[in-house]
């Protein structure tokens, strides 16, 4: 995956000479350097930046400019990649299960923050992590709402058993903490409010005065014309929420957006490889490449077409299924998508905010999947 040295103005002034069929991610290093000071600004608590949603150096390095100091690593590598770039950032490895080479590597990297979910789990954390200075942070779940997919599925204790976690991380001389995560893409404040006030409970049941209270992540980016994420209301609940849930033991505050931090700042172009018989558009790029997401959560419909000169297509729009380039049947964006009737084969199709869970899974099945990275002042016009 190559990153071009060259700074555009704007995607159009790029693709006006661009005639290769691979696909084009825009970065906008400005708009995530905005993005990351709006959380920086707002939010009432430390902002540690999920790497996973998109590890590119490039993203790192700016969210490092703009003053990140803290990052959710869920690996090694992760880890690794940090200490390389902001090598005095605050590391939490927040993937509640590990082996014991990978809590090695963690010990010898200096991480931060443990999350767990389970005791035997939280077992190896105590055998092998130096208690003193070290915080473990106990993970719990509650049913999904108001999110495109729950990330309890896989992590999270019951309430039960996040009291008595809480209470071991307590006795074994860690700083205890908790954490929860909301599910992905959260549009409604209220998300939130209830794994706040459970936290609190739990805190109480366990009798344990947890230092920190991290909200995970689910914060929003713009995926729909429709609904723009509404990130001030969002902090204005956690904040006041957790003054009335937990008064005066209340907990400092941590937050680990990973989409609602670099979605905006990226743009995806893909080209048109066919039309057949007016009825199914084929693009250069799908769900084994930077669309991978698309069927997990649904579509998107902030695109826009246009022509190998770069002019926007203006043509009344047209409900279009719509495959990537491999031979596989499911290679296929969700639903329909509209697209202008004037389109054409060699156009080019692109997607705005596309920067989280695109980059990092992008594949190279079926021979597909060369994506280069292009620095852009600004991603529209």
């Amino acid at each position: 995956m190559g990153l071009s040295k060259t700074i555009w103005t704007q995607p159009s002034e790029f693709l006006r000479i661009h005639d290769g069929d691979a696909p084009v991610m825009f970065f906008a290093p400005g708009l995530l350097q905005a993005m990351a000071r709006r959380f920086l600004d707002g939010f009432p608590g430390l902002v540690t930046y999920a790497v996973k949603s998109n590890p590119a150096d490039v993203v790192i390095e700016n969210l490092a400019a703009a003053g990140v100091r803290g990052y959710d690593v869920a690996s090694p590598e992760e880890i690794r990649l940090i200490r390389r770039i902001a090598p005095d950032a605050a590391l939490h490895y927040n993937n509640p299960v590990r082996s014991r080479s990978e809590i090695a590597v963690a010990v010898e990297l200096d991480v931060d923050s443990y999350s767990v979910d389970s005791h035997s789990e939280l077992a190896k954390l105590i055998e092998m992590v130096p208690a003193a200075g070290k915080e473990v942070t106990v993970r719990f779940k509650l049913p999904v709402k108001g999110a495109a997919y729950d990330f309890g599925a896989k992590f999270g204790a019951t309430v039960e058993k996040a009291t008595a976690l809480l209470r071991e991380v307590a006795e074994a001389g860690f700083i205890p903490s908790l954490t929860f995560h909301p599910g992905t893409q959260c549009t409604d404040p209220a998300a939130w409010e209830s794994y706040i006030r459970t936290a609190a409970e739990i805190a109480r049941a366990a009798e344990v005065r947890i230092a920190r209270l991290n909200v995970g992540g689910g914060f929003p980016s713009h995926r729909l014309n429709g609904i723009v994420p509404q990130l001030d209301a969002i902090f204005a609940l956690i904040d006041r929420v957790t003054t009335e849930a937990f008064g005066d033991t209340r907990p400092a505050l941590v937050c680990e957006p990973g989409r609602g931090l670099v979605a905006d700042a990226f743009t995806l172009a893909t080209r048109v490889r066919g039309i057949r018989d007016g009825d199914h558009v084929f693009l250069t790029d799908g769900v084994y490449g930077a669309l991978a997401e698309l069927p997990l959560i649904g579509g998107i419909d902030r695109v826009e077409v246009r022509s190998p000169e770069g002019i926007r297509r203006e043509g009344e729009g047209r409900a279009c299924i719509v495959f990537g380039p491999t031979c596989d049947s499911v290679d296929r964006l969700p639903g329909e998508l509209s697209l202008p009737v004037d389109m054409a084969e060699g156009d080019f199709v692109l997607f705005h905010g596309l920067g989280a869970y695109s980059v990092a899974t992008n594949t190279r099945f079926n021979g597909f999947g060369d994506l280069s990275i292009v620095t852009t002042l600004a991603l529209r016009g």
